[in-house]
């Protein structure tokens, strides 16, 4: 049985990337909401992350596979690819078991979601960036840093849909697609890592036209205003390839889930997520290396160093945390009121490898006073004494800015700063709970609801659907989280997820990811026994 893809994707009402991507994750956390309020065992299977309306319980009748119905929406044109004509009419259905039945819906996501990101970038180049209004507006320069190498990156899409599409043609039951990621991967999408690494001057630069060039403005929102957009913003085509690159990893994720254990499939689709996720490093490594030098460039004009200078700015050195604590006055013994001010204003400068401890004065400058690598620091939460030594800890220098041992009373202005603070200071103490590569048998979850853009360098962003491990949590509202597809960890408000109470789903969220990345952990073995010897 083949299916025309062309034709297939005619048929569909043609939604934009942004509106399939919006969707997909929406319904992704209602399948979990759904997954989770299941309190009987036998109810629903863990392993199922779609879960099946009316499926028979006859024998007579498991012939017929589950109706996956992910879209509850009769309004809405998404197609499943077992609603497809061409597979209900093949007959397939009565023969392929449900987990192959939703490994195939898993590959034709991929497929068609490709389809819709495609759509998107052609409008994005044909309805804005080749609009000959624009053209006059920009100047050269100009045009290039807002629309970057985005041909370079629709030829890619445009050529590995191609190859999708032949594939699907060659039999209704597709064999596989990690093969083709694979491929495109290794031999064309660092494109990706081109366009996204300029996202730092592209967004700079776009923010400075709608300020500047009252014409530019007008003619984007008229853009904008087109019923090709949907009422889509500019910008979110520009983010377009950063979201398609992560988010291509975590389809090939899902594949993986799927695929039987020890076979073929599952080696061509661990092979594919491992070259898919060294892209998405790149890219984000990209994106920081950017703001990083100027960020670094910043700071080092602000700094006036009272005790022996040290050199701020380094290729391998960027910014974790930077803020004010209360530093307490006097000798650790004078724990008193007594004193006019028990504390006195700091300010800390935390790098990768390096605290610097400062006092602000005026211009805008801080005078650094102290400093110590930060392999170098500990800390120590202090028992609660009362309000006025409410969320202090110790700070200790094991050698300083004079090599010798210093400590610090700190007051952080809220439990969740003060843990914020402990937590980038010394990064190796233990949280509440333990994380993901600890293979604990069950951690609190949560699943984010509400994206979240991080407002600082402590903090996590947040995509819709995300899964994540809560290490620690405030009670002023904030949780310490390490996200499952990515183990990035951060802070981020706990209003924007929702808490995963069903022990059998997150027993299951860990296996799928320890799935997932066990090449990662047979190469930290290797390297591991290397280091041994």
């Amino acid at each position: 049985f083949s299916c025309n893809l062309s034709d297939l994707l005619c048929s569909f009402p043609g939604l934009l990337y942004q509106e399939y991507r919006d969707k997909s994750t929406r319904e992704e956390i209602e399948t979990r909401r759904l997954q989770d309020s299941q309190t009987d065992p036998e109810a629903t299977s863990p392993s199922e992350e779609t879960p099946s309306e009316a499926e028979p319980t006859s024998t007579a009748e498991n012939k017929a596979p589950p109706q996956i119905n992910l879209l509850r929406n009769s309004n809405s044109r998404f197609n499943l690819w077992q609603d497809l004509p061409e597979v209900q009419n093949s007959g397939v259905l009565s023969i392929l078991q449900p987990d192959e039945i939703k490994l195939q819906e898993a590959m034709f996501e991929l497929v068609t979601s490709e389809a819709s990101y495609y759509k998107s970038l052609k409008l994005l180049v044909s309805h804005f960036m080749e609009n000959e209004q624009l053209k006059k507006i920009l100047h050269q320069s100009e045009a290039h840093i807002l629309f970057s190498n985005v041909l370079d990156v629709m030829a890619v899409s445009e050529r590995f849909l191609l190859d999708l599409e032949q594939r699907v043609e060659e039999n209704i039951v597709i064999s596989d697609v990690c093969d083709i990621v694979y491929q495109h991967t290794v031999n064309h999408f660092s494109v990706y890592i081109t366009y996204v690494s300029n996202q730092t001057y592209q967004e700079r630069a776009y923010k400075q036209l709608l300020q500047d060039k009252p014409a530019f403005r007008d003619v984007i929102s008229q853009l904008e205003r087109d019923p090709k957009c949907k009422g889509l913003s500019f910008s979110s085509f520009l983010i377009l390839p950063f979201q398609r690159i992560t988010r291509l990893k975590l389809l090939v994720q899902n594949i993986l889930k799927k695929v039987e254990e020890k076979s073929d499939r599952e080696s061509t689709a661990l092979d594919a997520h491992k070259e898919l996720e060294t892209v998405v490093k790149a890219c984000n490594e990209g994106v920081r290396k950017m703001s990083r030098t100027e960020q670094m460039i910043s700071i080092q004009k602000k700094l006036e160093f009272k005790i022996k200078s040290v050199p701020i700015i380094s290729h391998s050195r960027w910014l974790l945390k930077q803020g004010e604590l209360q530093q307490m006055n006097g000798p650790k013994t004078s724990r008193t009121l007594r004193t006019k001010k028990l504390f006195r204003e700091i300010y800390l400068f935390l790098f990768n490898d390096l605290l610097v401890i400062c006092r602000q004065i005026p211009g805008d400058k801080y005078q650094v006073f102290d400093s110590a690598p930060r392999g170098l620091l500990r800390v120590e939460e202090l028992e609660d004494q009362g309000q006025s030594l409410a969320n202090v800890f110790i700070l200790r220098l094991l050698e300083n800015a004079d090599d010798r041992e210093a400590s610090y009373m700190l007051k952080a202005s809220s439990q969740s700063e003060m843990k914020r603070w402990m937590i980038s200071l010394a990064p190796n103490r233990r949280t509440k709970f333990v994380s993901f590569t600890s293979r604990l048998v069950d951690c609190p979850q949560i699943q984010c609801v509400h994206p979240y853009v991080a407002q600082q360098p402590d903090e996590l962003s947040l995509e819709l659907a995300d899964v994540l491990n809560i290490l620690d949590k405030t009670d002023d509202g904030w949780i310490f989280g390490e996200r499952l597809h990515d183990q990035e960890r951060g802070w981020f408000p706990s209003s924007m997820g929702e808490e995963i109470l069903n022990p059998k789903i997150r027993a299951q969220n860990l296996k799928e990811c320890f799935r997932v990345h066990k090449s990662d952990d047979s190469q930290r073995r290797k390297l591991g026994s290397r280091n041994r010897q």
